[in-house]
């Protein structure tokens, strides 16, 4: 009799628990037709929240290649400077065009062709950059050409400055918001104030040489000038004695010099008197180069890319205040304003194209497309893809507070007055 009560009390418990599961996920009142409709409604719900949501955008990816190790370090590190908040001001700050936020990977190529590849050629495979933007020697910078080609993407060139890059080397992915060797050329030949004048040329044996030596003949000779020398030089000598002799002997009464970096001969044509029989004209260079000059270079003219004194536009304001609170009150230096035109280049083609880095998309947006820079207005000609730019005659002063000579502006060399010729294949 007992037994048959716990088997009658365990068979009750069974039944409850059976009964409690069946129940289970539903209320005792609702039926499951009304938890299916609210399960469904939910689901609604939250399609209808993830669809409010804006939708993530891919990051715009720009590789930034810089010759940071060897004689041009120096404009490497302005460059990136500039290129850096240039796309501050492009972009008011937010990092963004186009609803994507932008990622700059910098890579150093050391100035060396083999090196230049390599990079680019990570930068591209690897990181997918959508830009590349580089590189500070034309040498490095014209054996990335072809990268760029067989992977079709946008390269930004800046500084390099080798005319072949927008010429004979040039394909239709190379833009440049660099100045190049035509350009530089003519504004040089320009600032000779005697007719039919004897000219020696003393240059860098490297492809910026070689391009800048070549093209200032071209521009020297078109104004009835005779260049009666022209001395290549190793970028890497540091006793120039005799390289300055044969200037002196050459019968020159100006002589034109075309050097970036490292190792200028400034000091040396100074200690042997070259200036007195011999009158220089130079693009100027950055504040380190001119701080070689020093005394004197005091009195010479000759023409600037750019000097953050010089410019006078809302955008070049910007540019030196922003650098100087940046920077520990330091000022935008020669090749500064470059990078930082790259940058406002790129973001002004993403607006143009709605965010779209196709490249065939973007070459159409950038052909003959105008942007405001610390410069004044560049324009990309659309025939080779060269930035026309304003360039500066100028004359070489003292300041007082300033412990090198300052260039003090003749008068702006407009971007017409400079057009270099049109040398590519297209």
């Amino acid at each position: 009799m007992r037994k048959s009560k716990l088997f009658t009390l365990l068979l009750i418990v069974i039944l409850l628990l059976t009964a409690g599961l069946a129940g289970c996920g539903k209320s005792e009142d609702e039926p499951a037709e009304s938890q299916n409709q609210n399960q469904t409604e939910n689901e609604d719900e939250t399609q209808n929240q993830q669809a409010a949501q804006p939708e993530q955008k891919e990051p715009l990816k720009i590789g930034l290649l810089a010759g940071q190790t060897g004689l041009l370090e120096a404009y490497a590190k302005q460059t990136i400077a500039g290129f850096q908040l240039g796309l501050e001001y492009a972009t008011n700050g937010t990092n963004e065009v186009a609803g994507r936020k932008i990622e700059v990977i910098i890579e150093d190529d050391q100035l060396k062709p083999d090196v230049a590849i390599e990079k680019a050629t990570k930068l591209l495979s690897e990181d997918k950059v959508d830009f590349l933007v580089g590189t500070t020697s034309s040498t490095a910078a014209l054996a990335v050409l072809p990268v760029v080609e067989e992977y079709q993407r946008v390269m930004i060139v800046e500084p390099a400055v080798a005319d072949s890059i927008t010429g004979e080397a040039w394909n239709k992915y190379i833009f440049r918001t660099g100045r190049n060797s035509s350009q530089d050329a003519a504004a040089a030949a320009a600032s000779i104030d005697k007719a039919n004048a004897k000219v020696a040329i003393y240059a860098q044996d490297n492809a910026f040489g070689q391009d800048g030596a070549n093209s200032f003949k071209r521009e020297a000779e078109k104004l009835g000038h005779e260049v009666v020398l022209t001395e290549l030089t190793d970028p890497a000598v540091t006793d120039h004695t005799a390289h300055i002799q044969k200037v002196m002997n050459s019968g020159a009464e100006y002589v034109f010099v075309v050097w970036a970096g490292a190792n200028t001969p400034w000091q040396q044509m100074k200690d042997l008197k070259l200036f007195d029989k011999v009158t220089p004209i130079t693009g100027f260079p950055d504040i380190l180069g001119l701080t070689a000059m020093g005394d004197t270079a005091v009195g010479l003219k000759g023409f600037t890319v750019y000097n953050y004194s010089l410019p006078k536009n809302p955008v070049n304001d910007w540019l030196v205040e922003k650098h100087k609170e940046r920077y520990n009150g330091e000022v935008p230096d020669l090749f500064t304003a470059g990078g930082f035109s790259a940058a406002i280049a790129i973001v002004e083609a993403v607006k143009k194209t709605d965010g779209d880095t196709d490249a065939e998309k973007l070459i159409a947006a950038m052909e003959g497309m105008s942007f405001e820079t610390p410069k004044g207005t560049m324009t990309f000609r659309a025939e080779d893809h060269q930035a026309l730019q304003t360039l500066y005659a100028a004359e070489l002063v003292r300041v007082d507070g300033v412990p090198y000579p300052m260039p003090k502006l003749i008068r702006e060399i407009a971007p017409e007055e400079t057009a270099p010729p049109i040398n590519n294949k297209r």
